[in-house]
């Protein structure tokens, strides 16, 4: 820990000439990754793994479009006979699947796993290792839910997959099989995400970055972490229940009525978690958007105290609303009334925050109407219809009226789009300049958030209307009778609109990665510590840890601010602090480069997916697993000679000071 010469919790601070140079070029060394390939599949840097993540997700999220745009050419028009009603199921299951399971959240947490490090003020995630292995498992759920799509294999029963109709009696084949172990793969990857934030943003902040002092988007994805640890195990469970009903004949029947099983079992597990996921995928929405507003409005957070409540609050009441997706099931309706007032509550920790914006707008010093801005702007007007439509699902009554109609569609995409897409679009303009050192093209982008505002309006609005009208979901045709045609033209439109506004974006990516005008450090003027390095950051993130003097470090910098001074250049060490009060604690060596995350994810691949055909995969895939463990956790390897003169060069002490760079 750092030398304690006075009084306890305080430094001993040292004005010092560092030696930038020598520790620079030691750093690049003992962090650098291995070229080409194999450095590619090796490294275990959190910036590298959370770009991969970023891009997979939103390769992902274009896929997800392609089936939702053939769903509405599908639906534009009665009669139609683009896809049949086999495809159709395929198609809006693996679009739902892909929405939820293989975009939301994953590049939600990929965003945490990349900027918690960064504003903590620390070089890795706690475990570098793991947090590999997490990417893989995602990717390999991923492939495994299209190979099942383009192979007329894909999931047909909606991204919820309800017994009965997914049970072995009315879903033969393996198309279930495949959703429940992408699930299985989707949510490793999600825990494994949730404990790098949470260890990271509790065990590696800065010095000085105490409880009261960490940012607003840390704060959220700490929250959406613990949410993961305790919503996910509810749809792994259950995924992993239908899949032994399937897969295991007559050895169990968790969810078939016949033989002792309950239906609705499956219900209260799946929204148990279903709902949380919600939350889970707008509240870092939420960081995202008190990040922005703070730094286009250029002044500290309106109620910094009351935004963190509120997102932990969210967190906390987001728990208690699964019910109010079982309506219509024949549960005590004096229980179904706790639910719709639980229903209601959530709405007070989101006007709130939504006061808190908007106060912090107003007493802003001067606004700069550029494109993170607009989609923050477009957030808030899009995610209030969206709220108020859910308030109005959480009355039994009401919901009893519009149950399974387009109405829930069009209230689910506004939460979610205008919850989570608007503020990611916000952060991609907002964190570009981090990742490549490049400006985004400003017209391009305003285009893009006109066409993405409009045409989703265009398109969900509608389905209101649609929806009290009577149309329910999942049907892939409809009469001309009905009068539902010119809604459903309407809302395809709207999708093309949309579509459009997409496009933009990826032209904009492409053309500003390589022609955009160079950003600077810090082209935003910001506030927190992932602008107080350089843009894009080294492999090491901070050539000296930084300590925190407030909330808004790179705004209040002085020039006798010190920077801690002693950890080790010779390999990957980090400084880990105290809980509450991050005082420093003690110095942990971090892992190199290891390609046992991969073969680790392989063998786990072996087992899940090998068993939906045969019961053999259970020891192989065990035996590969304990192959796979033994080479991570295997000792390294040093020469005996060079670990020797690696301890006799330690400083004496503990080695660690706070210094002023002079």
């Amino acid at each position: 820990m750092i030398n304690e010469r006075s009084k306890p919790g305080k430094a001993h601070i040292e004005t010092a000439t560092l030696d930038v140079e020598r520790d620079r070029a030691e750093l690049e060394r003992s962090w650098e990754t291995r070229p080409g390939f194999i450095g590619w599949l090796t490294t275990t840097n959190h910036k590298s793994i959370a770009i991969r993540y970023i891009v997979t997700a939103f390769i992902f999220f274009l896929f997800g479009g392609i089936l939702a745009a053939l769903m509405r050419i599908q639906l534009a028009r009665p009669r139609s006979e683009f896809l049949g009603p086999d495809a159709y199921d395929q198609v809006f299951t693996v679009h739902g699947s892909t929405m939820m399971f293989l975009f939301a959240v994953p590049i939600m947490t990929a965003l945490g796993l990349y900027f918690v490090p960064l504003m903590v003020g620390t070089r890795n995630v706690a475990f570098p290792k793991l947090n590999a292995f997490g990417y893989y498992v995602y990717l390999t759920g991923g492939i495994l839910l299209y190979l099942g799509l383009l192979s007329n294999t894909g999931p047909d029963t909606g991204w919820f997959s309800y017994v009965p109709l997914s049970g072995p009696d009315f879903a033969p084949g393996k198309r279930v099989d495949i959703w429940a172990q992408m699930i299985t793969f989707t949510e490793i990857a999600a825990l494994v995400a949730a404990v790098e934030i949470i260890v990271t943003a509790f065990k590696m902040r800065a010095p000085g970055m105490s409880l009261n002092r960490i940012p607003l988007f840390v704060w959220a994805m700490v929250v959406t972490a613990f949410m993961i640890i305790f919503a996910m195990p509810a749809i792994m469970l259950a995924s992993s229940m239908l899949a032994t009903d399937r897969l295991t004949g007559v050895s169990t029947h968790f969810f078939n009525p016949a033989e002792g099983g309950d239906a609705l079992l499956w219900q209260h597990l799946f929204w148990f978690f279903g709902h949380p996921e919600v939350y889970i995928i707008f509240i870092p929405g939420t960081g995202i958007v008190s990040t922005l507003i703070v730094t286009f409005a250029r002044r500290i957070a309106f109620g910094y105290t009351a935004l963190v409540l509120s997102l932990i609050s969210t967190g906390f009441i987001g728990f208690g609303l699964w019910v109010h997706h079982m309506f219509a099931t024949p549960l005590p309706q004096l229980g179904q009334s706790f639910f719709t007032g639980a229903s209601i509550m959530i709405a007070i920790p989101s006007g709130v925050q939504i006061f808190c914006w908007i106060a912090t707008l107003w007493l802003g010093k001067r606004l700069e109407l550029k494109t993170p801005l607009l989609f923050v702007l477009g957030f808030v007007f899009t995610f209030v219809i969206g709220g108020l439509t859910g308030v109005m699902l959480g009355s039994a009554p009401l919901d009893l009226q519009v149950h399974d109609t387009f109405f829930v569609v069009a209230h689910l995409h506004y939460v979610l789009i205008g919850g989570a897409i608007f503020p990611l679009f916000g952060a991609l303009y907002y964190w570009f300049p981090k990742w490549t050192g490049r400006l985004m093209n400003e017209r391009l982008g305003k285009l893009n958030f006109w066409l993405m505002l409009i045409g989703f309006h265009l398109t969900f609005f509608p389905m209101h209307q649609l929806g009290i009208q009577g149309m329910p979901r999942r049907v892939y045709t409809y009469l001309p009778e009905t009068g539902w045609g010119a809604l459903n033209l309407l809302a395809s439109i709207g999708a093309a609109v949309l579509t459009a506004g997409v496009i933009a974006f990826l032209i904009n990516v492409f053309w500003s990665r390589r022609h955009g005008a160079p950003a600077g450090d810090n082209p935003w003027n910001s506030d927190t510590l992932e602008w107080a390095t350089s843009s894009p950051p080294p492999s090491y993130n901070f050539l000296y840890i930084p300590t925190v003097r407030n909330r808004y470090p790179v705004w209040t910098v002085e020039p006798d601010t010190p920077v801690v001074a002693g950890l080790r250049t010779d390999v990957r060490e980090a400084l880990v602090t105290h809980t509450i009060t991050a005082a420093p604690d003690h110095r942990y060596e971090l892992p190199n480069s290891s390609i046992w995350p991969l073969v680790l994810a392989a063998a786990t691949a072996v087992t899940f997916i090998g068993v939906i055909f045969t019961a053999w995969a259970i020891p192989i895939g065990a035996a590969l697993t304990f192959i796979a463990l033994v080479g991570w956790f295997w000792p390294n390897s040093e020469p005996a000679a060079l670990e020797a003169e690696r301890h006799r060069s330690l400083p004496t002490g503990d080695g660690l000071s706070l210094e002023q760079q002079t």
